[in-house]
């Protein structure tokens, strides 16, 4: 194994109803855990995502209603999901934007907390576009020399997710094989949230990322306009965003 690891990294893929990570819900999970040791364990799981998946999503992915009207809905997995990702980083591929925020979501969902300053977060995607700009089909072929068989099955993704990962440590010298660096790699952007509506600027203070306040302080919008967090927390908000916006706001009491 190229990486070098120094806790747990779970490698995870969401297949979904949609991809508004506000509103859409988790259809099938699979996590692959790789232990520092190179021991791995998996675990997938079909989830009732307690809506209508739209026929576009599942000509995608290959799940239908009729697959998971008897699956658990994600409530009753997610402590468990929550016990394999505790103690780890997370990686996977398009994960930075997509599956990390709606695994956020739909933990807060479930009444369990996650905080993102207690993971490092590997995002293989962005490694592959910052080199060879591709999909993970193609990252596949490249970096593993075979073809990716069963696209969009949470499980074949996560795998080859894994192998493509490793084998780009294995390939480019300028990148690190610890999580912590290559965490930061694999950032495109610094944002105090999962979502993107809150940035950071050069004193890594958070500034609004959208809006009227846009490039101006958090803290210091909510301390003249109290009323826009308060339109902010019923406004359309991802919940962790909300979650962030009400730690600066109390944050600014004290």
């Amino acid at each position: 194994m190229n990486l070098k690891l120094h806790k747990p990294l779970c490698i995870f893929d969401l297949e979904t109803t949609g991809t508004n990570i506000a509103k859409d819900r988790i259809v099938e999970i699979c996590i692959l855990k790789v232990n520092p040791d190179a021991s791995r364990e998996s675990k997938t799981w079909k989830v009732n995502p307690e809506m209508p998946i739209p026929l576009e999503s599942s000509q995608i992915h290959g799940i239908y209603d009729e697959d998971v009207k008897d699956a658990p809905t994600f409530k009753e997995i997610a402590s468990k999901v929550m016990e394999m990702i505790s103690g780890a980083d997370l990686g996977g591929f398009n994960s930075n934007r997509f599956d990390v925020p709606l695994l956020a979501e739909e933990l807060l969902r479930a009444e369990l907390d996650f905080d993102l300053s207690k993971f490092k977060l590997v995002d293989a995607q962005t490694i592959f576009h910052k080199k060879e700009p591709r999909n993970l089909g193609a990252a596949y072929q490249f970096y593993c020399g075979k073809t990716l068989e069963n696209a969009h099955s949470a499980e074949a993704d996560v795998m080859a997710t894994f192998e493509v990962l490793d084998a780009q440590i294995g390939k480019y010298d300028d990148i690190p094989n610890e999580i912590a660096p290559l965490s930061e790699f694999t950032f495109h952007n610094k944002n105090a949230d999962l979502a993107g509506f809150i940035g950071l600027n050069d004193k890594t203070e958070p500034v609004f990322n959208f809006g009227k306040y846009k490039g101006q302080g958090v803290k210091a919008v909510f301390q003249k306009d109290l009323g826009y967090f308060g339109w902010l927390q019923n406004a359309d908000f991802p919940l962790y965003t909300k979650k962030v916006f009400t730690k600066i706001q109390l944050s600014g009491k004290f």
